[in-house]
């Protein structure tokens, strides 16, 4: 029971912390908007996606090869200081490596915005000091959680007390860099006094190596097309593009990750019930996680793409209102991006499956690719979110057609479409009023209220008199901690 409840925490710490560094930059975003502008904002999301891309190849697969390997050595200290160092170097090594190509390259052949790309050079470099995988594996969620919240915290004091204009921007390229290399290195006093010092061996490195590699696979396919967006614009565009498009994916991410969060918790709940045997509570656990995530993925995206003009110039300012329009466009991925990590959670990594998630998410990257290549150089902003949409469309396709023979895909397919037709009712309600001679918050806040009313009320319907379930309002009521059942 102690160890259920053990679970249940690390994953709580896990979602909050997930969830809250997605929100803290909003709180930022609206300072930083205004005090930088579109075009540094830009310069500054460009530069990042290009250090993150040396990140990216310094970390492998480590942070989820490390989480696994230290988890199978925790209970011998010897064997667990062993295979801390013997994955720690590989990293330490290749980072190092990695870190001096990046400025090299910089110094090199990098003409504009030099500083700021030397300055992203200490991003590169934190990969080096990441040890996070070694508390995940020890599931010490609450260590790197807390330690992390609190440089998170302290990043955004400093954002507000140093960037005063346009000029600051490489002020605040400093404090987002350093806020990063300081939170990994914060780790350190905890893991460097629960493993020995060991000499590694070379037999033990080169294996580990390969195991990082392996799962290298797919991290490299996800980032492909979560970060390729960002570089292709920038080179074949302007950086106003760049920084538009990154503040417009910053709202969109947020419902995604609060319904993708839902899946995590549940994710060892329905693993432990796959090793057990007891196929019937993982497909009913399956069927309700899928049935949550379509009635709250449609509601966020028909929503967000309702008051998007209104919210975006609110938000953001005046110099961000195009940004709204790339909202617009970005709000269906919502719905095709929380349901693939639906399957992804709930049914393909319990189950093993992974050659269905690197086939899926390869697939994904692909389309991006070839859509950003042809679309990018004439419609800008709007032909990377067409290469997006269509990449997220393509993952989500993939995963319900290779499991299609094994899940209920007919029901989820039927409710995906009464969702879809409830919001587009909710949306053609409520899109009007940003017309309304009111003040842009007025606005965004009748629009929700009026929304949420209408699609609670229609999918209340849906659930009790067509579909005859009272799931989705019996846990809106728990959670209300209404004591009541429909």
């Amino acid at each position: 029971m102690a160890k259920e409840e053990n679970v249940k925490t690390n994953f709580l710490f896990n979602v909050c912390y997930q969830i809250f560094i997605l929100i803290l930059p909003l709180i930022t975003a609206p300072y930083i908007s205004r005090v930088l502008g579109a075009n540094s904002v830009g310069i500054y999301s460009y530069t990042q996606a290009f250090a993150n891309y040396f990140v990216l190849f310094a970390m492998l697969g480590v942070n989820n090869y490390g989480n696994r390997e230290i988890a199978r050595t925790r209970d011998n200290k010897n064997d667990l200081s062993r295979t801390f160092w013997e994955i720690y170097i590989t990293q330490a090594v290749l980072t190092l490596v990695l870190s001096i190509g990046y400025v090299i390259y910089v110094v090199g052949f990098v003409a504009d915005n030099k500083a700021i790309y030397l300055i992203q050079a200490l991003y590169v470099l934190s990969a080096g000091v990441d040890i996070n995988w070694y508390c995940y594996g020890l599931e010490k969620f609450k260590v790197t959680v807390t330690r992390s919240t609190v440089i998170r915290i302290c990043t955004a004091i400093a954002i507000f007390a140093f960037v005063k204009n346009q000029n600051d921007l490489w002020k605040y390229t400093l404090i987002m860099t350093a806020g990063t290399l300081i939170g990994q290195l914060v780790v350190w006093p905890f893991v460097i006094h629960r493993v020995a010092v060991v000499r590694p061996t070379l037999k033990g490195i080169i294996r580990h190596i390969k195991g990082n590699c392996i799962l290298f696979v797919p991290v490299l396919a996800v980032s492909l097309y979560n970060v390729m967006d960002k570089l292709m614009l920038g080179s074949m565009s302007t950086t106003i593009e760049v920084g538009l498009y990154s503040y417009a994916e910053k709202i969109v991410q947020i419902p995604i990750a609060i319904i993708a969060a839902l899946g995590t918790v549940l994710m060892p709940k329905i693993s432990n019930l796959v090793v057990a045997g007891d196929e019937q509570r993982s497909k009913d656990l399956m069927d309700k996680s899928m049935l949550v995530a379509m009635f709250s993925s449609v509601a966020f995206a028909f929503g967000l793409a309702a008051i998007s003009d209104p919210f975006t110039i609110w938000f953001y300012g005046q110099d961000f209102a195009r940004c709204g329009g790339f909202i617009f466009l970005l709000s269906p991925i919502i719905i095709f991006k929380s349901w693939s990590a639906i399957i992804r959670t709930q049914y393909i990594i319990p189950k093993q499956k992974d050659g269905i998630f690197i086939l899926s998410v390869s697939t994904g990257a692909a389309v991006n690719l070839v859509l950003n290549t042809l679309l990018i150089p004439r419609f800008e902003g709007t032909g990377a979110i067409i290469g997006t949409f269509f990449a997220e469309l393509s993952v989500c396709l993939v995963q319900f057609i290779r499991v299609r023979k094994e899940i209920n895909f007919i029901v989820y397919l039927k409710d995906g479409i009464s969702f879809c037709a409830i919001g587009l009712v909710m949306f053609v309600s409520i899109y009007w009023m940003k017309n309304l001679n009111l003040s842009n918050f007025v606005v965004v806040m009748f629009q929700a209220i009026i929304g949420a009313i209408i699609y609670l009320l229609l999918s209340a319907v849906y659930m009790l008199k067509i579909k005859k379930d009272a799931f989705i309002i019996n846990s809106v009521l728990g959670m209300l901690k209404i004591k009541h059942k429909v």
